[in-house]
């Protein structure tokens, strides 16, 4: 399928034409969140980036299969095979069962991204729910030489496959570097080089979430699960391959490697990465105080804002920046995007009352043509939402009578709207589906043109005075009084 969709490939370092493996048929695959907490603004950032992948992707006609997983599973302190298991950790804290937790916050992940208005994946695989494959990956990378067990415990080999593939090939890093800094770790007596990660670990005796392996009673590491899901369900080579950035350098490199330990080819084709997540200029992290989570940031219970915004308008923020960009946060920036957020919603608004002349001067084929070309540019959001504003301009234009559109593009106008603000983008009116502030706005409206019919300004303009002061702005033309917040 000739698109000209030109993307980012993490694993060139370079734009590439998109061509996917099986015609029009896409895999995808992007590494979902770990459920023993609150889902935080870095995977929304990155799952909504990937939501208007998806969305895209399905616009220019292709039928995507869209794989990510939940990690609920062997996934310990660190990263680095070492600490407490971070479930049975949150479990104790809260008493309760492991897979109560696992609930809990899969549920919590799911209300907010459809918060979001995200669509959800074509599939959602556990790790808990396939620990066979695992077991049957991790016996397959033993046999070809590439893993070894240690009294229960089985490590990947880093040595023994770089002999023979470049174990850095996501992250470009000089292996030999990298081993000479990586520290001492807990149980590094039992490797035999120190890159080497868990495959399967061994069980303590307070382990609460544990499976028999032929290793001996255990868990899987972090790494397996999405190298065993994936090729269930994409096969062993696919299409496109994402995450945030900070997966890139340990949990990504080490999918790569044992995918190829296990199937001699590299698992996809595509690496995209998502980019970190800023506030005032320095980096979100729960340790620098300066981390929020989404409903914090939408109820603004944080020392940090000064207010809530709706999830809308965050999404519309984060849709404001490129997916490869840095994101920082701050109440001005969020201020800017909420009021271009609903200077947006305000021309849609519009759009169903526009009437069309027999002769226009605006033509919006140029527009969509240019929101095309910036979505075939690695996803250029920003681009498309500034010719989204050019189109917003011409609806208030027209709706005002100082600008005339044909019937024909007037349907171009709208379809456009349609695809790209809604069908693309995923965005949506909240006021609109507020039907009882609309109910309440339509009675205020109708008293005041009652008012006027008899007369009395002064009771129409302490009503138009009055809402204005609580962001309430009434717009009058020859079609009636429309209304929009300010």
């Amino acid at each position: 399928m000739e698109n000209g969709l030109q993307l980012y490939n993490t694993l060139t370092r370079k734009k590439e034409l998109f061509e996917p493996l099986n015609g029009p048929n896409v895999g995808m695959y992007v590494c979902g969140p770990t459920v023993y907490s609150d889902v935080h603004l870095g995977n929304c950032r990155t799952f909504i980036s990937f939501d208007l992948i998806f969305r895209y992707l399905k616009f220019l006609g292709y039928k995507v299969r869209y794989v990510r997983n939940i990690t609920d599973a062997g996934h310990l302190e660190g990263d680095r095979d070492e600490g407490d298991d971070k479930f049975a950790k949150r479990a104790k804290l809260e008493q309760l069962e492991p897979m109560e937790i696992v609930q809990k916050y899969t549920l919590g992940f799911h209300d907010v991204m459809r918060m979001f208005n995200t669509l959800p994946p074509s599939i959602e695989p556990t790790a808990t729910g396939h620990i066979i494959e695992q077991i049957e990956m991790i016996q397959d990378i033993i046999a070809n030489g590439y893993a070894y067990e240690t009294n229960g415990t089985v490590y990947f080999d880093v040595e023994k496959y770089s002999q023979t593939y470049n174990y850095t090939i996501l992250t470009n890093r000089n292996l030999e570097d990298m081993m000479a800094n990586t520290r001492e770790l807990g149980g590094q007596d039992e490797k035999r080089g120190r890159l080497d990660f868990a495959l399967w670990i061994k069980a303590k005796p307070e382990t609460i979430m544990r499976w028999i392996s032929p290793w001996g009673v255990g868990f899987p590491g972090w790494h397996i699960e999405c190298s065993a899901m994936s090729a269930k369900y994409l096969g062993e080579e696919f299409d496109i391959h994402g995450g945030g950035m900070d997966l890139a350098a340990t949990h990504h490199t080490n999918e790569i490697a044992q995918s190829e330990a296990c199937y001699h080819k590299e698992p996809a084709k595509y690496w995209m990465h998502t980019n970190m997540l800023t506030v005032n200029g320095s980096r979100m992290s729960k340790t620098a105080g300066n981390g929020f989570m989404p409903l914090q940031l939408f109820s603004g219970d944080h020392p940090l804002l000064t207010k809530g915004y709706s999830p809308m308008t965050v999404k519309f923020f984060m849709l404001q920046a490129h997916y490869r960009s840095t994101l920082d946060f701050s109440n001005d920036a969020l201020d800017a995007s909420e009021k271009g957020f609903r200077r947006l919603m305000n021309a849609l608004s519009l759009l169903e009352k526009l009437v069309a002349s027999d002769s226009g001067e605006f033509e919006i084929e140029p527009i969509r043509l240019n929101c095309i070309k910036a979505m075939n540019d690695d996803f250029n959001s920003p681009v498309v939402i500034a010719e989204l504003f050019e189109a917003a301009r011409i609806i208030n234009t027209v709706y005002d009578g100082k600008g005339r559109i044909t019937a024909a593009e007037l349907e171009k106008l709208k379809v456009l709207m349609q695809e790209f603000v809604f069908d693309i983008f995923g965005l949506k009116d909240e006021e609109s589906s507020n039907n009882e502030l609309n109910d309440v706005l339509d009675m205020v409206i109708d008293i005041r043109k009652s008012a006027k019919e008899n007369k009395d300004y002064a009771t129409s303009d302490k009503i138009r005075i009055g809402l204005q002061n609580i962001g309430i702005q009434l717009k009058d033309s020859k079609e009636g009084t429309t209304w929009n917040k300010i």
